[in-house]
C-alpha cells in the first residue's frame, strides 16, 4: 500500500480495516521483541529458581530507568503522528530528529547512573545473597545497553506514529532469532567463549539491541519510510524541546509510576521468599505476554487517534478509540479463559524442575486471568489519552491505578489477612477492573478533544494547565 492509500485508509476509510492494517505488524512485532524476554526465561530458568529470581528483580529497576526517559519518545510519536494527519511532512522529519538526538543524551545519562547505582538498588530492595551475584551483573549490563534500548524504542515509535509497521517487525524478526541462538552461548559457554550464567542473557540482548538500533537510524536517515532526518534538523531546537518536555514529562512520570510500582511490588514479593519471587517473575512473564496482542491494538488506536485529530477528524478518533476499546477487552477476555485451564503447563515451559515455583506460578495466573479484559480496556483508553496530547490524563489513571488501588490492596491482603503471599496475587484482578471502569468514565467526558497540538507552538503547555485546572491538580 503506498503512501497516498494509507494515508486515505487512515482518514477516511473503515475503522475496523483501519485498525486491523496497523495492528497486526505491531502485534507480531511485539510478540517477536518479547521473545527477547521468553529467550531469556527458557534458557535461566535450566539455572534455577534463584537464576530466574536473579532476572525477576532486575527487570522493575531496569524498567523503571527506560520508563523515565520514554516520554520524550512518546512526545514525538504524538507529534509525529499528528503532523503526519495535518500534512506536515517537514515538522514530522524534524521531530524525528529532535527525538533522536534527546533520546540519546538520556540515555546516556540515565545508563550511567543506573550502572553507578545498581549495588545500591539491590541492597534497597533486599535481595537475597544466593540472588544478588547474578542480578547485579544483569543489571549492570542491561544498564550499559539502555542506550540501544532507547534509540530503537524511539526508532518503533516514530514509524508507528507516521503508520509505518512493517519495518520495525522485520528487524526484530532478525534480531530476536540472533538472540536465540545468542542466548545458549553466553549463558552456558561453548568452546573459547566462558559461560556467564544470568549475566549472559542480558549480554546477548545488548548485542541484539545494539543492531537493531543501528539498523533503525539508517533506515531513518536514508528515507524511504515517511521519515527522512536531514543533518540540519539534528541541531538543537530549543522550542521543540520546550514542546517535547511538557508533553512527554507527564508520560515519562506515567510510565515510570508503573515501574515504581513494580519495584515496590518486588519489595513486598522480596519478603515472602525466593520461591515467591519466582513464581511472580513467571507470572509477570506471562501477563507481558498476553497484554501483545491488546498493546498492539492499542499502538494502532493511538497511531489513528492521532493522526484524525491532527487532520481535525475528532469524532472519528472518539469511535476508533470505544472501537479498539471493546476489542482490546474482548480479546484478552478470551485469552485468560485459556490461561486459566493451562496455567500448569505455561509455568513449567519457563521452570520445568520446580515443582513449587509451578504450583505458585499457576495460582498466580488463574487468580488474576479473569480480569485481563480490564488491560485491553485500559490500554487503549490511555493510548487515545497520549495521542491527543493529554497525557496527563494518562499519568493520573497511572498513579491512582498503582499508588491508590494495587499497592495499598497488596500490602493489605498480603500482610494483614491469613491470604499471605497469594494476597499479592488477587491486589492484580481488582485493580484491572477497578481502572478500567475509571478509564471509560474520565475518556467519557471529553475533555481530550480539544487537544491539537499542530495548531499553535505553545498548545502542549496550555493543555497541560487547562487539564490540572480542571481536574483540580494544584
Amino acid at each position: 500500500m503506498n503512501a497516498a492509500k494509507r494515508k486515505a485508509l487512515f482518514l477516511e476509510g473503515p475503522i475496523p480495516r483501519a485498525l486491523v492494517t496497523l495492528a497486526i505488524p505491531i502485534i507480531l512485532g511485539n510478540l517477536l521483541q518479547t521473545g527477547y524476554q521468553l529467550t531469556d526465561a527458557f534458557w535461566v530458568g535450566r539455572l534455577g529458581a534463584s537464576a530466574v529470581a536473579a532476572v525477576s528483580v532486575s527487570f522493575p529497576v531496569t524498567f523503571l530507568v527506560i520508563a523515565l526517559g520514554s516520554g520524550l519518545a512518546m512526545a514525538g510519536a504524538t507529534l509525529s503522528a499528528q503532523y503526519m494527519g495535518a500534512g506536515r511532512q517537514d515538522m514530522v522529519n524534524h521531530v524525528a530528529a529532535q527525538t533522536m538526538l534527546m533520546v540519546v543524551v538520556t540515555s546516556v545519562v540515565l545508563g550511567a547512573l543506573g550502572f553507578a547505582l545498581a549495588p545500591a538498588l539491590l541492597h534497597l530492595l533486599g535481595v537475597a545473597s544466593d540472588v544478588y551475584e547474578g542480578a547485579l551483573g544483569f543489571l549492570r549490563v542491561s544498564f550499559v545497553g539502555i542506550i540501544f534500548v532507547f534509540g530503537y524504542a524511539m526508532f518503533q515509535a516514530l514509524m508507528r506514529g507516521v503508520g509505518q509497521t512493517r519495518a520495525p517487525l522485520y528487524i526484530v524478526l532478525f534480531t530476536v532469532l540472533l538472540n536465540f541462538a545468542l542466548d545458549p552461548l553466553f549463558i552456558f559457554g561453548w568452546g573459547p567463549v566462558p559461560g556467564y550464567g544470568v549475566m549472559g542473557a542480558a549480554l546477548a540482548t545488548l548485542i541484539t539491541q545494539a543492531l537493531a538500533a543501528a539498523i533503525g537510524i539508517v533506515v531513518l536517515l536514508r528515507g524511504r519510510h515517511g521519515i527522512k532526518v536531514a543533518l540540519s534538523d539534528f541541531m538543537p531546537d530549543l522550542p521543540y524541546i520546550k514542546r517535547a518536555f511538557f508533553l512527554g514529562f507527564p508520560g515519562s512520570v506515567e510510565l515510570s509510576t508503573r515501574g515504581l510500582g513494580l519495584v515496590v511490588m518486588s519489595f513486598l514479593v522480596a519478603s515472602f521468599g525466593t520461591m515467591t519471587i519466582a513464581a511472580y517473575g513467571v507470572g509477570s512473564n506471562v501477563l507481558q505476554v498476553i497484554t501483545i496482542p491488546a498493546m498492539g491494538l492499542s499502538m494502532a488506536v493511538s497511531t489513528l487517534v492521532g493522526q484524525n485529530i491532527g487532520a481535525g477528524n475528532v469524532e472519528r478518533a472518539a469511535r476508533i478509540t470505544y472501537l479498539g476499546t471493546l476489542a482490546g477487552f474482548a480479546l484478552l477476555t478470551c485469552v485468560g479463559v485459556v490461561a486459566y485451564f493451562a496455567a500448569p503447563w505455561i509455568v513449567a515451559f519457563f521452570v520445568p524442575n520446580e515443582a513449587g515455583v509451578i504450583e505458585n506460578g499457576a495460582r498466580f495466573i488463574r487468580i488474576m486471568c479473569l480480569a485481563w479484559g480490564g488491560i485491553g480496556v485500559q490500554l487503549s483508553v490511555v493510548s487515545a489519552f497520549r495521542a491527543s496530547g493529554n497525557m496527563l490524563s494518562a499519568m493520573v489513571i497511572a498513579l491512582v491505578s498503582q499508588w491508590m488501588i494495587q499497592f495499598p490492596l497488596a500490602y493489605v491482603l498480603s500482610k494483614h489477612t491469613v491470604l499471605g503471599a497469594e494476597g499479592l496475587w488477587w491486589s492484580f484482578p481488582v485493580t484491572n477492573v477497578a481502572v478500567a471502569l475509571i478509564s471509560i468514565a474520565w475518556f467519557a467526558r471529553g475533555g481530550w478533544k480539544k487537544t491539537r497540538l499542530t495548531e499553535e507552538d505553545d498548545e502542549v503547555a496550555k493543555v497541560t494547565q487547562e487539564v490540572m485546572t480542571e481536574e483540580g491538580i494544584r
